[in-house]
């Protein structure tokens, strides 16, 4: 079945880096375009980054541009979000969702924490 597995959160300083790993099985990767969303307590989840399948092709939430890029490693069904010049405001749980129709499908999630 399809699995999707985040990891890679941490407690950081403001203006620090992370890099998120989201580690997918079951399905095709490479066939898939893959999305990495976040969550802060009280707020909506929204889309923070979006891949193809290809990896050619990605989009960014305005606050984030410039600051985190979204790849993939198809030969190890692998998908990366890294956080550079990190904001208190980037604290969320941050999760990969998979589309493959007619179902999504969810990592657990991995806390990233943004403070002195």
């Amino acid at each position: 079945q399809v699995q999707l597995v985040e990891s890679g959160g941490e407690l950081v300083q403001p203006g620090g880096s992370l890099r998120l790993s989201c580690a997918a099985s079951g399905f095709t990767f490479s066939s898939y375009p893959m999305s990495w969303y976040r969550q802060a307590p009280g707020k909506e989840r929204e889309l923070v980054a979006f891949i193809t399948g290809s990896g050619g092709g990605t989009s960014y939430l305005n606050s984030v541009k410039g600051r985190f890029t979204i790849s993939r490693d198809n030969a190890k069904n692998t998908v990366y979000l890294q956080m550079n010049s990190l904001k208190p405001e980037d604290t969320a749980v941050y999760f990969c969702k998979a589309y493959i129709r007619p179902s999504t499908y969810w990592g657990q999630g991995t806390q990233v924490t943004v403070s002195s």
